[in-house]
């Protein structure tokens, strides 16, 4: 990947998804002479003796702390001097005692994104950082070292603390990092990597740990995960419309003009382009087919007699039709899979409003993160260019933009959203597998002629436990602050908490996602072949033939019988001379993508190793590829 040049005005949500997965950093020379005019007017201020919250005072409820010339034990007979500044131990104490963060260590990626944001951050100069510090700090991030940060410990104000303090910790040569995948002390890694440890100058360690680093990095790349599952449900739900051979009318263009939420709009026109080209949506109720159990005599040549099922319709008889007449003459009177109704289950029909939504909450989130992402978010700000300052008060100003919940607000809707389109994805599932909703499918889309087969049925039960799980994780944590440093910071954020979970949240809706869509492909398949199987056996047999796949019709020659013979032949006849019927374009090409690694489920067979590969499909891209591939 090409290196990324930081200027603390740019950075952009992909650039910072490059600098996460691998991509070097390069400092714009025009904003180090920014970082040296603050870094340098700070310096002078200490000279001067002022008074400067967090550079020559203690930090949070140590505010109304001066420091004085020495440590005060240093006068102290046999006293062991530390051989740094009061100024610089202050620095290197903030780093060191706040570096107490407990869990797994975070993902490379999330350190990485999250050092890229502070440099970026530190380049807008007004942090006070000197020059050499932001140096060495970009040379650690390219010589690949990243630092071992445990996941919990981030109450969002004053920003990150404690996990951006693991950060900064090994590059005074304390810690512990990742070089090359082996975990070592930070020491070490330096040293490796042919680097020195820094001493901190006037407010580094505040410039250094003083920030939104973790519950942004960790935002941008749930985000951009979403960005990926927004356009995988739109391609599950397409897959399962197609196998449902559902209606299209609920995703009209004029539809969805009357009701113009950007998220709305956006799926529905999606969903036509995935369902262009589908002969099974929109497909009129009487052709078809219900599916009933095979049984040795459902079929009449050794090539059917392979099928794994049976096909019927019911008749509707002449003195059932009262007062439907009119229907009954544009739709012909058999009762197959599809219901004789206008309009799907909320989960298919609704499908724009429920996905356009989770949409328009990922679009404020990333709308938060784009501004998050050239701010400067430590305290205090200097503005060493301000010249008409009475003061170095009105220089070097205490503010509060550390405090996460800008950022903690747009997660928790982003959290809410989550478990909805896993919902959604759910109930699409469920309505495959039970034959009470899946519109003349088998049960759990199996043929189960011996009674022993289970086929998809537990599938669901798997989603529907992911999709508890999900509600259970959404409540947001930034409605419950919990004070920190003794009342000095009363309100916190929890805005990291917020955007670890939803970044954890995204793996799991993956997996729900890829379930759907691993049910849906052998629905699809049954759904086509019953069609056409259908249309197989009317193109090579007469009315008398085709007739065993109907019930209700009278015996005998009556005239009833002579009106059911008839509209049979009329069937026969329309469904003789259609062509195969097919999904979508689209989603053709991702179900042939799924079944080059996935068979179609002919028996019941072990489904661990197949369901792992569909969740694999999924977090690789590989079906949503396919299908954008043939949409281009």
């Amino acid at each position: 990947m090409k290196p990324i040049r930081l200027d603390g005005q740019s950075l952009t949500r992909d650039q910072l998804v490059e600098i996460a997965y691998g991509a070097s950093i390069g400092l714009d020379p025009k904003a180090l002479k920014a970082v040296a005019r603050a870094a340098d007017f700070l310096a002078e201020q200490v000279r001067r003796e002022e008074p400067i919250y967090g550079v020559s005072t203690g930090f949070g409820s140590n505010a109304d702390k001066l420091l004085g010339a020495h440590p005060l034990r240093d006068e102290l007979p046999g006293a062991v001097k530390s051989g740094r500044s009061l100024h610089e131990e202050l620095q290197h104490n903030l780093i060191i005692t706040h570096a107490v963060c407990v869990g797994e260590p975070m993902a490379p990626e999330v350190v990485r994104a999250m050092l890229g944001i502070r440099i970026n951050t530190l380049l807008r100069g007004h942090s006070g950082i000197r020059v050499q510090t932001l140096e060495a700090l970009a040379a650690m991030f390219n010589a690949g070292i990243v630092p071992v940060v445990p996941e919990l410990g981030s109450v969002g104000a004053s920003g990150d603390l404690a996990p951006l303090s693991h950060l900064a910790l090994v590059l005074l040569g304390g810690g512990e990092a990742f070089l090359e995948g082996e975990r070592m002390p930070g020491a070490q890694a330096l040293q490796r990597a042919g680097l020195t440890p820094v001493k901190l100058s006037y407010k580094e360690g505040l410039a250094l740990n003083n920030g939104t680093a973790q519950m942004l990095a960790m935002g941008v790349l749930a985000v951009h995960k979403l960005d990926a599952l927004l356009d995988t449900a739109d391609l599950a739900a397409a897959m399962t419309l197609d196998a449902f051979a559902g209606r299209l009318g609920a995703f009209a263009e004029e539809v969805h003009a009357l009701r113009p939420h950007p998220g709305q709009v956006h799926v529905a026109a999606q969903l036509r382009r995935l369902l262009s080209g589908s002969t099974l949506a929109d497909i009129p109720y009487h052709l078809v087919p219900k599916f009933r159990q095979w049984l040795p005599h459902s079929w009449d040549t050794e090539a059917s007699r392979e099928l794994r099922f049976d096909i019927g319709w019911d008749w509707v008889p002449s003195d059932q039709r009262h007062g439907r007449e009119k229907f009954y003459k544009r739709f012909r009177p058999f009762r197959g899979g599809k219901k004789h109704q206008p309009q799907d289950s909320y989960s298919l029909r609704c499908i724009p409003q429920v996905h356009g939504a989770v949409r328009d909450a990922v679009a404020q989130a990333k709308r938060v993160l784009e501004i998050e992402l050239n701010s400067v978010t430590d305290n205090p700000l200097v503005f060493p260019d301000k010249v008409d300052a009475a003061h170095v008060e009105e220089q070097v100003i205490s503010a509060g933009h550390f405090h996460g919940m800008p950022l903690a607000l747009a997660m928790s809707y982003v959290k809410a959203s989550i478990p909805v389109l896993a919902s959604i994805s759910e109930r699409r599932l469920n309505k495959l597998v039970d034959p009470a909703t899946n519109d003349g499918l088998p049960a759990f889309l199996i043929g189960n002629e011996d009674g022993t087969e289970s086929g998809h049925m537990i599938v669901q039960y798997t989603a529907a436990a992911i999709v508890n799980d999900l509600a259970s994780r959404a409540h947001p944590a930034s409605v419950f602050s919990i004070p920190t440093s003794a009342n000095a910071e009363d309100h916190v954020s929890m805005g990291a908490n917020e955007a670890r979970q939803v970044l954890a949240m995204t793996r799991d809706l993956t997996k729900v996602l890829a379930l759907e869509i691993y049910t849906a492909a052998q629905a699809l398949d049954l759904r086509r072949d019953m069609i056409n199987a259908a249309r197989e056996l009317a193109g090579r047999t007469d009315a008398a033939a085709f007739a065993v796949k109907v019930q209700g019709g009278p015996v005998g020659g009556t005239d009833a019988a002579g009106i059911f013979r008839e509209e049979v032949d009329g069937l026969r006849a329309e469904l003789a001379k259609s062509g195969e019927f097919h999904p979508g374009d689209a989603v053709s090409a991702a179900h042939a993508a799924l079944r080059g690694e996935i068979p179609f489920l002919e028996r019941d067979r072990a489904m661990d190793g197949e369901v792992a590969a569909a969740v694999r499909l999924v977090e690789s891209g590989k079906l949503l590829d396919a299908a954008r591939i043939a949409l281009s």
